[in-house]
């Protein structure tokens, strides 16, 4: 497999480099490999010789440098072709080998997603695609699409309208959200409605460190407000503790994604607010068909879930 002037690549090394990265360090990617620490050690080595660069660090867990991350996405490419070949070839006598549709008829698809994607429309996407084991790596929308383009993944659901150098973006749907909060919460907290002077005051609920929903809120309404947060990284727990009257924050406007049962007597901060995030499918330019069935079955379940873009 020939990539550029004088370099050949060794499968098995590179099969080294994805699983070291994946698994977050060599004696873990030594169990995936089913061989040793000492083997997987050798062939980062050889393949960082090869490269003439330090492919990555040796942190916990272990981070791809950049030119790690150019050669983790030939590693997956290479897994993803391959597994697809193999399959192909496999299909022909697979009454023999694999009848079953056992582990060895799979191929995996490591994807990007967010918590509130997961927990609403990704997954039922996900079931109508057989034959394939999904890697799913959660991020906030905004973030999805560095794990993409560190080759971690090879396809994100991301609110990033900048195409990523290597791929090819398609635009999914809207999510749609709401400043809300119970009215026991309003009554306290908000008895004059979300003045500066209210918010700068109330406690906020933010799912993680990376969550700017509620931030983009307080800037055109209270831009120095620094009120208590709550974090809570989770999308279920994340509505239950609005419900509960922990904060106020960001809800999922629902309608085409499943209403929550009633309860919590839940108000706006502001009638008609709303927060919209335009998301897009980002994956390599690969030619590959289980890249393709994946992609197809996203938009379709986007397009009967989410909002239009």
């Amino acid at each position: 497999m020939r990539q550029t002037d004088g370099m050949r690549w060794d499968s098995r090394q590179l099969e080294a480099l994805a699983a070291v990265v994946a698994e977050g360090s060599f004696d873990a990617a030594a169990r995936t490999l089913h061989v040793t620490p000492s083997a997987v050690s050798q062939r980062i080595r050889a393949l960082e010789n090869t490269a003439g660069s330090v492919l990555v660090r040796r942190t916990r867990p272990v981070v791809a440098t950049a030119p790690g991350q150019a050669l983790l996405r030939l590693a997956r490419q290479t897994e993803l072709l391959g597994a697809e070949v193999a399959a192909e070839l496999g299909a022909d006598d697979a009454g023999e080998r694999d009848e079953s549709g056992g582990p060895d008829s799979f191929v995996t698809v490591p994807l990007a997603v967010s918590a509130d994607s997961l927990a609403t429309w990704v997954l039922p996407a996900l079931a109508q695609v057989d034959g394939v084991a999904f890697d799913l790596h959660r991020a906030d929308d905004s973030r999805t699409a560095d794990l993409l383009r560190e080759g971690v993944v090879m396809a994100a659901v991301t609110s990033q309208t900048a195409q990523v150098q290597g791929c090819r973006s398609t635009p999914l749907g809207v999510m749609r959200y709401r400043p809300a909060c119970t009215r026991t919460f309003a009554e306290r907290w908000f008895p004059h409605g979300p003045t500066p002077e209210a918010l700068a005051a109330a406690p906020v609920i933010v799912f993680d460190r990376t969550d700017d929903l509620q931030d983009m809120f307080l800037r055109e309404r209270a831009s120095r407000a620094r009120p208590p947060r709550h974090h809570v990284p989770s999308t279920v727990e994340y509505e239950e503790a609005i419900y509960l009257s922990l904060g106020w924050g960001m809800l999922l406007d629902r309608p085409s994604l499943g209403d929550r049962p009633a309860g919590g007597d839940i108000t706006p901060l502001e009638a008609d607010t709303v927060v919209d995030v335009p998301l897009y499918l980002q994956q390599w330019k690969l030619r590959s068909s289980v890249l393709d069935r994946v992609t197809a079955a996203l938009r379709k379940e986007a397009t009967r879930r989410l909002l239009p873009a």
